[in-house]
């Protein structure tokens, strides 16, 4: 039951068990109440054709009882006594009498009694309509009760649906007539049903299930597929490979493009992680081999230490060092916190440090402005500071910043009147350990990774940094943040 086909096989064959018991437990009834139904009305028929003839003061014995095998037939008076009964009747129950023989009785249409007259007669008619009871010569309009019970008719004993009539002969005798139907068609056809069901809701079970396994087996086959490739990916650690797309329009599909999709980043992730790593190592190599070769010389001829050098190769590697960690907690998704930071007193603080630049760095921010911005005050100032580097690095005679507001956020600009950035390589500059021929063939290069992490920070508190032309000619970095929500 681990498999996914087993459990919506059981699922499936669960329900659809569950269905058919409920309706098939409906159609017997519904089909039973059907039966029965005819069952009484066929029994309400004979019961008032018997009384019919009786309210006409047809004597008992000549009474006609037609099919009386089928529809038995028992006559009771007003004392439960029997008074008529079907030929050949032996038994019966669920009647308002056991008995199954004709008790010595006045006959219907016999004379009536001394002292009876009209006046009397309508006494007794007031009587009987007051207990219900029909009037004499007539037959109950009343619904019939109904009840189940046995006949034994000669030899054959079966279940009868019994329906009670009564009827008043011209006599005034109240007589109630009982005619059954037989149910042993009900009964052959609610058994006929239940065993069809029976016989055909396991083979219908059958079928479901193996329906169900067969097209969720078929369904599943592309996640088989993509968990194989995954599986071999994994043991070949090779990100290059995909796993297979199916051709339909499913989720399945949609599964494996995703899974795709994940495959390119994660490749383009290790690979760009790689290359860190490759470059990192080889710009780490440089001043750890100037040093050690300083110190060697130092080791062995103490007064040509290069002293300035040595310090230099060291305060390198510290800013290198600094870097890559900081790239590594960027990489490892470091969230910039929330605290407020505004730019404008943010920028003037960094310039004022800035004691030892070659070219000042004009500041341009307004008075009385505010520029707040959510984020970490220490990777933001980090941020502005990279850029007044890059363009101390490349500026002629001049650099400036300034703060301004700008739609729904603010934007902190650091021109130079350098030789500026060509257009096609305005977006390689912010990859990792990429610097131009110019600033490499300059001794304070740096490590390539300043506008780098510049970028990484900004992406990380939302906002974006870009490069353009500035109007001293140089170029003009352009970092925009949101304003606080």
């Amino acid at each position: 039951m681990r498999s996914v086909r087993a459990r919506a096989a059981l699922g499936a064959t669960l329900v659809v068990a569950v269905a058919l018991v409920a309706a098939g437990l409906a159609v017997l009834l519904v089909l039973r109440a059907n039966l029965i139904d005819q069952a009484d009305l066929q029994a309400e028929v004979a019961a008032r054709e018997a009384a019919g003839q009786l309210a006409t003061g047809t004597p008992y014995e000549d009474v006609e009882l037609d099919d009386e095998e089928d529809h038995p037939v028992q006559v009771t008076d007003e004392e439960d006594r029997v008074v008529i009964v079907s030929k050949d009747l032996r038994a019966v129950t669920g009647t308002g009498a056991s008995g199954v023989t004709p008790v010595p009785s006045a006959s219907a249409g016999a004379t009536p009694s001394p002292g009876d007259d009209d006046d009397g007669d309508d006494a007794d008619d007031d009587g009987d309509d007051d207990r219900g009871r029909p009037g004499r010569g007539e037959v109950s309009s009343d619904d019939p009760d109904f009840s189940d019970g046995t006949a034994t008719v000669g030899r054959t004993t079966a279940d009868f649906r019994f329906a009670a009539v009564e009827a008043t002969t011209p006599d005034g005798v109240t007589l109630t007539v009982y005619a059954g139907a037989p149910l042993a068609a009900e009964q052959e056809a609610v058994n006929t049903v239940r065993g069809a069901m029976l016989t055909g809701l396991p083979l219908l079970l059958v079928v479901v299930a193996g329906v169900t396994w067969l097209v969720t087996r078929r369904a599943l086959r592309p996640v088989e597929g993509i968990r194989r490739e995954m599986a071999a990916i994994t043991a070949s650690e090779d990100l290059a490979r995909r796993v297979p797309e199916p051709g339909s329009r499913d989720e399945i599909a949609a599964l494996a493009r995703t899974t795709n999709e994940t495959l390119t980043v994660l490749e383009a992730s290790v690979e760009r992680q790689r290359r860190f790593v490759a470059d990192a190592s080889h710009e780490l190599r440089s001043p750890i081999a100037s040093l050690r070769t300083q110190l060697e010389v130092a080791e062995a001829h103490p007064e040509l230490l290069d002293l300035p050098g040595a310090v230099a190769d060291t305060v390198r590697l510290q800013v290198l060092a600094a870097d890559l960690l900081l790239l590594a907690r960027l990489d490892a998704g470091e969230k910039p916190g929330s605290a407020t930071v505004e730019l404008g007193a943010l920028v003037r603080e960094e310039v004022s440090q800035r004691t030892g630049d070659r070219i000042a760095v004009r500041v341009e921010v307004p008075e009385g402005g505010a520029f707040e911005v959510n984020g970490s005050r220490g990777q933001l100032s980090r941020v502005i500071g990279n850029l007044l580097d890059n363009a101390q690095r490349h500026a002629d005679a001049s650099v400036a910043v300034s703060v301004a507001a700008d739609g729904r956020g603010v934007r902190v600009e650091v021109r130079d009147d350098g030789a500026g950035v060509p257009e096609e390589e305005r977006e390689r500059i912010f990859e990792r350990f990429v610097r131009l021929d110019d600033a490499r063939s300059r001794d304070d290069g740096g490590a390539g990774l300043g506008l780098a992490i510049a970028r990484d920070v900004a992406s990380r508190h939302g906002g974006t940094l870009t490069v353009h032309r500035a109007a001293e000619g140089g170029a003009a970095f352009r970092l925009w943040l949101p304003r606080p929500s």
